[in-house]
């Protein structure tokens, strides 16, 4: 059995990371059975050269080994491009044609991003790992295969069982052993040695010297997240070898092949920040309240002139005391202290119409505008057709809608002749 440091320089895997090392370890200890494997880990952590150590230390390393991006091939294909399909099974289906699992048997198969595998054919290769049986497309008669799967994904495949987006009696399956490879930004050690490997790399490609990093510039690649992880560190290598003419790199201008630089910044847990449509969503509220507001201002108004007209009837006075209750009572019931507070309002002079307690709370201005605006009326009367025709003419839902009371909103229409 070759050690980890041998299959390290085979395959040009470089770092000594314990994570990394324990991993391969795993893929070493695996290799000659013929178990499935499941290998997790980010985007751009180096999944596929697992399959590939699997592969070159098994029985099979003579037959072949075929590797398939699920998520590459389109839904309506991908049955056909795994299993084959037979002549005129459908348009386009000129002849017979042998699938992967035909082609790869006595071999290997890797099946990278196998999260993305649509349902029905999630089936299908459930039954290839069971009993090694397949259906060609369009073909009833069973075929045997021989083969040994390892898959790949980045999905949360819990989720993804949680949301029914992944069998989970097939992802048993696949993870007889599953292998984890680290993200580059748990390899502290490692980033700085794969950085000079790449850099060395483009230099000898490119012909040109090869560039190096100064000691602020070595901090700046340690700290930064890398969320492409190698994929990403080997691009921006790529990027500085070719773009820099001087070839010692500051932290200067490291910085500006670093998109993202806020990620490296700790993050706020538990607060949810207001989109745009949640502040537009708040000012449409607002707006209901206003024209609310101004629409009882006005029928207040209404009931001071008539307060002049008819003097202090006791009469006149209970109408209009219900009258005030059904204006601020509804969702205010702070509006006023007691009855006599109403009382008072229908007593004090022109000038004070108003008591003491609604005017701290509603900050009434002394000279109200006689009508309200047509501009204001036409977006009121607007907003309460709309929902009513929403609603299709409930009056408790399209109340709930507008943010005002059932009683408000029956004022309204009656008010708007609705």
């Amino acid at each position: 059995m070759e050690s980890v440091h041998a299959i390290k320089q085979r395959f040009g895997i470089i770092g000594d990371d314990p994570k990394l090392n324990r991993s391969i370890e795993k893929a070493i200890q695996v290799a000659p059975t013929d178990i499935s494997v499941l290998v997790t880990g980010e985007s751009g952590v180096g999944k596929e050269s697992i399959p590939r150590i699997i592969h070159s230390l098994s029985h099979r390393k003579h037959n072949k080994y075929i590797a398939v991006n699920c998520g590459a091939i389109p839904e309506g294909t991908i049955d056909s491009e795994l299993f084959g399909h037979e002549k005129g099974a459908f348009t386009g289906a000129t002849s017979t044609r042998s699938g992967y699992f035909e082609e790869a048997d006595g071999g290997t198969i890797f099946l990278d991003e196998v999260g993305e595998l649509p349902l029905p054919t999630q089936v299908r290769l459930l039954r290839v790992l069971e009993n090694g049986e397949f259906l060609k497309v369009g073909s009833s008669k069973t075929q045997k295969t021989d083969v040994r799967i390892v898959a790949a994904t980045n999905v949360k495949m819990f989720e993804a069982i949680k949301n029914e987006r992944f069998r989970e009696d097939l992802y048993y399956r696949l993870s007889t052993v599953e292998i984890n490879l680290p993200p580059l930004r748990d390899r502290k050690n490692d980033i700085h040695l794969l950085f000079r490997k790449f850099a060395s790399d483009f230099a000898t490609k490119y012909k040109m010297p090869t560039i190096r990093l100064e000691e602020d510039a070595v901090q700046n690649l340690l700290k930064y997240r890398w969320s492409g992880n190698i994929r990403q560190l080997r691009n921006v290598a790529e990027q500085i070898s070719v773009l820099e003419q001087n070839r010692s790199i500051s932290a200067e201008k490291l910085r500006a092949y670093l998109p993202d630089t806020g990620a490296n910044l700790p993050a706020v847990v538990g607060q949810n920040k207001k989109s745009e449509s949640d502040f537009s969503s708040e000012r449409e509220i607002l707006y209901k309240v206003l024209f609310d507001m101004k629409s009882d201002l006005n029928d207040l108004k209404k009931l001071t002139l008539e307060l002049m007209e008819n003097g202090n009837n006791a009469t006149v006075q209970e109408e209009n005391k219900s009258l005030i209750k059904k204006i601020y009572s509804e969702d205010d019931t702070d509006a006023y202290e007691s009855a006599e507070d109403i009382t008072e309002v229908l007593q004090l002079p022109e000038e004070s119409v108003v008591s003491a307690p609604m005017k701290d709370k509603y900050h009434f201005a002394e000279d109200v505008e006689e009508e309200e605006t047509l501009s204001l009326q036409e977006k009121e009367l607007e907003l309460i057709e709309k929902s009513l025709e929403r609603h299709n003419g409930k009056r408790k839902a399209a109340a709930k809608e507008l943010g005002i009371s059932e009683r408000t909103l029956y004022r309204k229409i009656k008010q708007y002749d609705l």
